[in-house]
């Protein structure tokens, strides 16, 4: 039943909207910070499989296209959202087998840069969300009475965020409104916030503990699932809010997902548990080289390729990244995605002309090579050729972000490699005031850029 939506009852900023159907949300800012990468804004292209989005995606109720744009919600806040790392086979897989998982799932994509700001809008909502279903919008009463015109302007404001239907003066969504908080209080027990394969960083993880502590005293039950590096504090201050956390270095964050969710999923699921661990690196681990061992090794590693390839191929198309995470969610292949190997090919033949014309570019410092990318295509897929071709343990490729006066960092080490690049990233950024970390081999960073050559200079010396 539509509900009457008040940012049709007062003058607002038009802001793009998503329904409710098909459960997945993409927004990005360029990438960095902690995982392991780079830059891509969202432009939203193609057709996703099922449901309808509004406004920009036409079609789906859960779909969001956003770089600059909030979350929004149409019809409340869902009772199950994940949100999930948006560029690599481990991000996207993991919120696919979370929705195959939950039916219901509302999948958000985000990259590291802008999680934060997106946690702040996802806590307001439910606040807002749990306010309305509770009758207590602070505003709307006396806007009632007529005699605060800004006040309810403000509370309709924050209930449409929210996707709250609220009474326009004649009752008229009175019972809609009763229902609701009735609906709500029988679900509170089912409502949860799972976070994965989203790494922190010394310069946001003290606003991440204390958001999802709102987000948990709002009502939802909280898991962060990850493998990147996280401090014992920090990991202590998480459980102290109440976040349940699956937190390993040791395996991917798809695998991690596989294991505490395996008895909601099928045989299927474990391919794609498989391709999270062969593509960031981590298919000798422990569970990983058990799941990998269960299919032909060249089937895999062709498909986990494809699909890495194809991820990184479409960081401007949001609609074919959540054509992804909807195929993979319906237990289908990478090369059942409908002209999927067919751009892996074109971005494989790109790459290798991009590595050629940056071969000659390449600076060798002691045990760290470098070099600017100016091309269209991402750091983290040029950073390793630059490993493979320069004969240094570490190899460093940098990208202009403009608007930031930033470059942003993708930073790769071979077996070679004894430091862990990760940790080391996280303390040197923050001395030169920016920010990275991630695993043992491969890191990112995003630093101003009138301290670049301090902060190569200071990496090739501490690794």
């Amino acid at each position: 039943m539509p509900l009457t939506r008040v940012r049709d009852q007062v003058r607002m900023p038009r802001r793009r909207s998503i329904g409710n159907n098909m459960s997945t949300l993409t927004t990005a800012d360029e990438k960095t910070v902690d995982g392991h990468d780079d830059e891509n804004a969202s432009k939203g292209k193609m057709e996703t499989g099922a449901g309808g989005l509004t406004s920009i995606q036409s079609k789906s109720s859960r779909n969001f296209n956003s770089k600059n744009q909030d979350i929004h919600f149409e019809s409340g806040v869902p009772s199950v959202i994940c949100l999930s790392h948006r560029e690599d086979v481990d991000g996207l897989s993991s919120a696919a087998l979370v929705k195959s998982a939950f039916k219901d799932c509302y999948v958000i994509l985000l990259d590291y840069s802008n999680l934060i700001r997106h946690l702040k809008r996802l806590s307001f909502l439910i606040s807002t969300s749990a306010k309305v279903e509770g009758g207590s919008i602070s505003g709307l009463s006396r806007a009632d009475d007529g005699d605060d015109d800004d006040a309810r302007t403000a509370a309709a404001a924050a209930a449409a965020a929210a996707g709250a239907a609220v009474d326009s003066g004649s009752g008229e969504n009175k019972k809609i409104g009763t229902a609701k908080v009735n609906r709500a209080k029988k679900s509170r027990k089912n409502k949860k916030l799972i976070i994965c394969d989203l790494g922190l960083n010394k310069k946001n993880e003290s606003a991440f503990v204390e958001i999802l502590g709102e987000i948990v005293s709002s009502g939802y039950k909280v898991e962060y699932i990850d493998h990147h590096d996280v401090s014992e504090e920090i990991k202590e201050k998480l459980r102290k809010v109440g976040i349940t956390l699956v937190h390993s270095t040791e395996e991917c964050t798809t695998v991690q997902v596989y294991q505490r969710y395996k008895n909601r999923l099928n045989s299927y699921s474990s391919f794609y548990a498989a391709a999270g661990a062969l593509t960031d690196y981590l298919e000798q681990r422990p569970v990983a080289s058990m799941l990998v061992s269960r299919f032909d090794r060249h089937f895999l590693m062709l498909e986990s390729t494809a699909l890495s390839y194809m991820i990184s191929s479409n960081q401007h198309d949001d609609r074919f990244l959540l054509k992804i995470v909807d195929t993979i969610s319906k237990n289908r292949f990478p090369h059942d995605i409908e002209g999927g190997f067919m751009m892996a090919e074109k971005y494989a033949i790109r790459i290798s002309e991009a590595v050629k014309s940056l071969e000659d570019s390449i600076v060798r410092k002691k045990k760290l090579a470098y070099v600017r990318n100016d091309l269209d295509l991402t750091a983290s897929v040029i950073v390793n050729f630059v490993l493979g071709i320069s004969g240094r343990p570490v190899a460093l490729v940098y990208k202009p972000r403009d608007e930031i006066n930033s470059f942003v960092i993708s930073i790769r080490g071979s077996k070679e490699c004894d430091a862990h690049l990760g940790r080391i990233v996280n303390e040197i950024a923050a001395n030169f005031g920016g920010s990275g970390g991630g695993h043992d081999k491969a890191s990112g960073a995003v630093i101003p850029k009138d301290r670049l050559d301090e902060f190569i200079s200071e990496l090739d010396r501490h690794i």
